[in-house]
């Protein structure tokens, strides 16, 4: 009964797109083929992802990720977490994985939202694209204003939260548990 409990949202939305298809078999179908597609997608992304993430928990020393993006890092950690998000590539559930890596190894959480904004508005794909469809004034604007965004959001979380206490979760209660 538990693992029924435990995967429940699942079970939920499935039979929704279940009685949808009842409803509407063209709609229900077409969400299936891209629920389908989602899925696939995700199995073919996440290994080589989460294969990546556990080389550099491996290859790059604790003391190296707060020099580079710890709480004292100052610029450093400004322009490692601009680097990172801005070489970036794929959907923004690939730097999740990265990112708890981050904070695992002891950076601030200011520059780890740093990161994921830049991710979600800053890659290099992205900027490409936006150039060619919006211009190069949007694409600054957007930018400028996300980097600033997304810096003070850090800032303001770092004032809230500790790295160690989010990490402090169990594994029974349907949660991770990094503490080495």
């Amino acid at each position: 009964m538990n693992e029924v409990k435990k995967y429940r949202f699942f079970f939920i939305l499935f039979s929704g797109l279940i009685i949808l298809t009842f409803i509407n078999f063209k709609l229900g179908w077409k969400a299936f083929e891209i629920t389908g597609t989602n899925i696939l997608n995700m199995l073919f992304l996440l290994p080589p992802v989460l294969l990546f993430v556990s080389l550099l928990d491996k290859w790059v020393e604790k003391e190296t990720l707060i020099k580079y993006m710890g709480k004292k890092s100052g610029l450093y950690g400004t322009f490692f977490s601009l680097l990172l998000g801005v070489i970036a590539a794929g959907p923004l559930y690939v730097a999740f994985p990265m990112a708890v890596l981050f904070l695992k190894k002891g950076a601030s959480i200011r520059y780890i939202v740093f990161f994921l904004g830049v991710w979600t508005t800053a890659k290099l794909p992205t900027i490409v694209y936006e150039i060619a469809s919006f211009g190069v004034k949007f694409t600054l604007i957007h930018i400028c204003f996300g980097l600033v965004f997304y810096y003070v959001l850090g800032m303001i979380y770092e004032k809230f939260y500790d790295g160690r206490q989010l990490l402090k979760f169990n594994i029974k209660e349907n949660t991770i548990d990094l503490d080495d």
